[in-house]
């Protein structure tokens, strides 16, 4: 009996050793991951007026941001790699990667430029050619491309729309409904808006994390509208204001559920 209970404490040893190495691993990756995101001190030099919320759900994340100055235009992007944790982290590098490569070898003409080529570098690194069988993996993503001088916004979006607050009246501008990666149908070339933009006006750029997770009395999604309600009624606040509202409202929501994905909003007052 004593050495079938010596035998059990070596293999809770053994796997609370192996549980704390990956633990340890992770936490590496995740140093190596946000390092490539931008600072926040960069953020604010462009955009003194923004907010970042990250919220990952695992301690590596598939959700991303990224942030580029080009002339007297800034490019930014917000992208949900397909699942979460160590395979979404993956493809958030490779996405991040490629955004860089492509604003160098290019001179970017709109955000629907940036997300087609970005498209064909992120399909011929993961070998996709459009087969029944192939993995359909891949980055939702929202692209901006502002002119802060005559306040011109370009976007592009990959299933995710963006979101501009005016005088408590919400404009959104959708996404195309297909990925950065080879999709089920057909693949024609993402849309290029050009919207507009007001001083005081709040631009939401984000994942569908907050919206799809579960909480609340039914244990039902938050979903958009409600979504888009929130965004409202914090619009007017000041953003460090805004940030700490929409974290204290996902917690809320989620109570003791578990966060089902990670959760990334970008907020910025255009000055």
């Amino acid at each position: 009996m004593k050495v079938k209970i010596d035998e059990k404490e070596d293999l809770i040893k053994s796997l609370q050793k192996q549980q704390k190495e990956l633990e340890q691993s992770l936490q590496y990756a995740s140093y190596i991951q946000q390092s490539l995101f931008p600072k926040v001190s960069e953020m604010k030099h462009m955009f003194p007026n923004s907010f970042m919320l990250f919220m990952p759900r695992d301690i590596v994340s598939g959700d991303f941001y990224w942030i580029h100055r080009e002339n007297e235009k800034i490019i930014l992007a917000v992208g949900d790699s397909t699942g979460h944790g160590v395979p979404g982290a993956f493809l958030s590098i490779l996405g991040i990667s490629f955004l860089n490569l492509v604003i160098s070898k290019f001179q970017p003409t709109s955000a629907a430029f940036v997300l087609n080529n970005l498209r064909e570098y992120m399909m011929k690194a993961l070998d996709q050619t459009g087969k029944e069988q192939e993995q359909k993996d891949g980055i939702d993503m929202a692209l901006c491309i502002i002119d802060p001088q005559n306040k011109i916004l370009q976007f592009a979006g990959a299933f995710n729309p963006v979101y501009i607050v005016r005088s408590n009246i919400i404009h959104q501008l959708e996404g195309d409904k297909m990925p950065i990666g080879v999709a089920a149908e057909f693949e024609d070339s993402f849309r290029n808006t050009v919207f507009k933009l007001h001083t005081d006006d709040m631009l939401y750029i984000f994942t569908d994390g907050f919206p799809d997770q579960f909480g609340g009395p039914d244990q039902k999604k938050y979903k958009y509208n409600k979504f888009r309600e929130l965004l409202v009624e914090c619009s007017s606040k000041p953003v460090s204001i805004q940030k700490d509202m929409l974290r204290k409202e996902f917690f809320r929501w989620k109570g003791d559920l578990p966060q089902l994905d990670d959760v990334t909003i970008l907020g910025i007052r255009i000055l």
